[in-house]
């Protein structure tokens, strides 16, 4: 059985976090205030669109809330993302709720009310920025072979051959490690059994006599 996730709100991260997990083979419902959004979010085949204010339970109801297995809340306002999040969870008995914040102050909080998995933009990238710091240092001080650790962000556009294949079945080098994909407005730790999907940006750690080559393994190019 397929697992049903509700969004709402987002607007265009909407639309290619629906087109991510649909393309994975999950059911999505999007719900989204404004009209001419949800014109284009309709563009995606076989996604269920309801137009309407996600805070208002009579909107969650026309959205078949209580079938929802995730629930995830991508309003630009916290304490919105914290209603629907609270009525999802509470009203409609959703097993998981996912709420977006932009202030990382408001985690604990959010935390402490009952949200299973609170995101945060910017602490995500604080810890991009902190890798990127510690990777850097690496470089400078771990030598590999007669080279040096390098890093590399390739994003992956639709003539990749490597869209919908798994990392284990990427013929990378030995020395070179997909460390990072940027999703969208997600950061994702990949697996062996991640696939690679289209827009995808890819964050290698490999080294300078490995880097082209991966490169090439990845893009065609």
């Amino acid at each position: 059985m397929k697992t049903n996730i509700l969004l709402v709100g987002g607007r265009s991260k909407a639309k290619s976090l629906a087109t991510s997990l649909m393309h994975r083979g999950y059911r999505v419902t999007v719900i989204n205030e404004i009209y001419e959004d949800c014109l284009k979010l309709a563009e995606i085949d076989k996604l269920t669109v309801i137009q309407g204010d996600g805070t208002k339970p009579f909107v969650l109801e026309d959205a078949n809330a209580g079938s929802a297995d995730i629930a995830i809340a991508l309003t630009n306002k916290d304490e919105d993302n914290l209603v629907i999040c609270e009525l999802c969870k509470k009203q409609f008995h959703v097993k998981k709720t996912v709420a977006l914040v932009s202030d990382p102050k408001k985690t604990e909080f959010f935390y402490s009310m009952g949200i299973d998995r609170v995101v945060c933009a910017i602490a995500a990238i604080t810890d991009i920025i902190e890798q990127q710091a510690v990777v850097d240092k690496m470089a400078t001080l771990v030598p590999i072979g007669e080279g040096r650790v390098s890093i590399a962000e390739v994003p992956i556009t639709n003539a990749a051959p490597v869209i919908g294949k798994k990392l284990w079945e990427i013929n990378l080098p030995k020395q070179v490690i997909i460390g990072c994909i940027l999703r969208g407005d997600t950061t994702m730790v990949p697996r062996g059994d991640t696939r690679i999907l289209a827009g995808d940006m890819l964050v290698l750690i490999s080294s300078d006599k490995q880097e082209m080559a991966a490169i090439k393994e990845l893009t065609g190019r």
